[in-house]
């Protein structure tokens, strides 16, 4: 709509006071001397002193020139749209009383296709963890640091991260109820993306306004303007319900499939939820436990450092940020973040490793000494990689004048072995280490060491909380297919006893087939080999205020997420009858 007929109005002084400029712009722009015409006359009015915004009639019609005329009066050198010569535009607010900050490189429509760094960092984790098949605690340091995310926005990432790891199966399920559609016939990065925005909206604290725009803004960022639209669609269709109304609707009734209510309502696969209810119950504790147990495998776990022996202690890890540990003799907790940057970390004299699986080795290195009837000094690791038991053990040998072999079957896990126990080596400990396969040690050193670890192979279930992609990874079948390794370690590590001497063998799963039936079925294969009680072992690792915590009836012991706040880690001490 013209400024002339903008109000049925006869032509007044401003609208001939328009068509002057009007001819002043056709013989060229006297911007010097309408500025300094503006700034004497004040804010311009139209007839009747109404806005101008009200003059021109509905928002939007004819607003082009206005912007111009107004950016030519200020002298500013703007051009039209707000931007520079360069096509940059202020950032801010405008017409809001927001400040201009400066200047944007890029346009709006190009600004709303882009995420925040802490959604895109947790995207790109995802999709390196689906496509390549990549650990997931490997994947995501990395991704902070190039990406420079740090503080909140890194604690921010991780939680979404491990999160939408952890709930992938609920989330799928609920996903599935928002389309018309497969979720194969979904593009893999859209359906990571989907997770994501999922996972603010149903577990995390996050305005679902904020959700959903970030989240749709990810998915044209990483798929398209057309993925943003079909995201939007099923985003607002997920936060028409909160969590519990979803699993309500979702899962099957807990009293007509309790199994499958809990895969459900927990997120863990079928074949999962049944064998930690068996695990339970083998070991001693009741099936009920088992919403508790999959609750505490969904929990972010707390981050637990580890002494080297000999090379640090716990005033220098608390000057460096940590405190006092739960369980273990070697213990310290990190409050939370990465704690590799401070100096007892950096330089070898601690690791970050967890309790449970440190009491494992201070069970064989300390606990055994009273079990061992015949101490010569040689100890072995028999499945060594990544190395972090191999360092407590090395620690250790020390005080009790031995040596240690790590043997580890793949050469990068050697060099991992190596990294790990440099500092102690230096400090006078005694280590080889050798890339072989633990199957054939006890063929080629039969009856030679007084101690053997035999950390097997396992499916990892008992530690869940911090590899929350082997959940939708492995599957029954791979339990089996372990099962004839870990029988095969564990026969070679008793070969490689020594009479009198004893085997630690430890699995990081409480699954059946993984612990109690392996540990059955060789002892009674043979004559030479007795089970011990481990419990008094355990306790020999741990602190004095954590000497009356649950360890079970024995002889073996299982540790559990929602009972010791350790990974579940199992271990079994076996004894090499001396001769007659």
């Amino acid at each position: 709509m013209s400024e002339g007929h903008r109000s049925g109005d006869g032509r007044g002084r401003d609208d001939r006071r328009r068509e002057d400029r009007g001819r002043e712009d056709r013989r060229g722009p006297r911007r010097d001397d309408r500025a300094g015409r503006e700034d004497r006359r004040g804010p311009r009015r139209g007839d009747g002193d109404r806005p101008r915004r009200d003059d021109r009639g509905p928002r939007g019609e004819d607003r082009g020139p206005r912007r111009d005329d107004r950016d030519e009066r200020r002298g500013t050198g703007e051009r039209r749209g707000g931007r520079d010569a360069k096509g940059r535009e202020r950032s801010g607010s405008r017409g809001q009383g927001g400040p201009r900050r400066g200047w944007s490189e890029s346009r709006p429509s190009e600004r709303s296709r882009r995420s925040t760094s802490s959604r895109s960092v947790a995207f790109e984790a995802l999709r390196t963890v689906r496509e390549d098949d990549a650990y997931a605690n490997l994947v995501l340091p990395g991704l902070l640091r190039r990406s420079r995310v740090s503080g909140r926005d890194a604690a921010f990432a991780t939680e979404l991260f491990y999160g939408s790891l952890r709930a992938q199966g609920r989330l799928d399920a609920i996903i599935a109820a928002c389309v018309d559609r497969g979720l194969d016939d979904i593009e893999g990065d859209v359906l990571d993306v989907l997770r994501l925005g999922a996972y603010q909206l149903l577990d995390m604290s996050v305005a679902p306004h904020a959700a959903t725009s970030e989240t749709v803004a990810l998915a044209r960022e990483v798929a398209g303007h057309g993925a943003g639209g079909f995201v939007n669609a099923v985003l607002r269709r997920v936060g028409e319900r909160d969590l519990d109304s979803w699993i309500q609707e979702v899962a099957p009734a807990r009293e007509e499939d309790e199994v499958g209510h809990l895969a459900i309502a927990h997120s863990h696969p079928e074949w999962i939820v049944r064998a930690l209810s068996d695990a339970l119950a083998a070991h001693g504790r009741d099936r009920s436990e088992i919403d508790a147990l999959l609750a505490a495998q969904n929990a972010a776990p707390a981050v637990s450092l580890v002494m080297r022996p000999g090379l640090t202690d716990l005033d220098e890890l608390i000057d460096n940020g940590a405190s006092a540990g739960r369980l273990s003799l070697f213990a310290a907790s990190w409050p939370s973040g990465d704690p590799g940057g401070t100096d007892p970390v950096r330089e070898g004299r601690a690791a970050v490793q967890d309790e449970g699986s440190q009491l494992m080795a201070l069970a064989l290195a300390l606990g055994a000494d009273d079990l061992v009837l015949e101490e010569n000094g040689r100890w072995l690791d028999l499945c060594a990689g990544p190395g972090g038991k191999t360092a407590l053990l090395a620690g250790l040998t020390v005080d009790h004048d031995a040596e240690l072999l790590a043997v580890e079957l793949q050469e990068h896990r050697t060099r991992l072995v190596d990294r790990a126990v440099a500092t102690l080596v230096e400090a006078g400990a005694e280590v080889t280490t050798r890339t072989a396969d633990g199957r054939d040690i006890g063929a080629e050193m039969p009856a030679t060491f007084s101690r053997v670890l035999a950390d097997v192979p396992c499916s990892g279930l008992g530690a869940l909380r911090r590899r929350p992609e082997s959940r939708w990874r492995r599957t029954a079948a791979d339990v089996g297919q372990l099962g004839g390794i870990q029988r095969d370690l564990l026969r070679s590590a008793l070969d490689a006893t020594a009479p009198g001497g004893v085997v630690a063998y430890v699995t990081c799963s409480p699954h059946l087939a993984e612990t109690l039936l392996i540990v059955q079925d060789v002892v009674r294969r043979r004559d030479d080999v007795e089970q011990l009680d481990a419990r008094p072992a355990v306790r020999a690792g741990l602190l004095p205020a954590a000497q009356d915590v649950e360890l079970g009836a024995g002889p073996g012991v299982q540790l559990w997420p929602h009972v010791h706040g350790t990974d579940a880690m199992f271990i079994a001490l076996l004894r090499r009858t001396p001769a007659p």
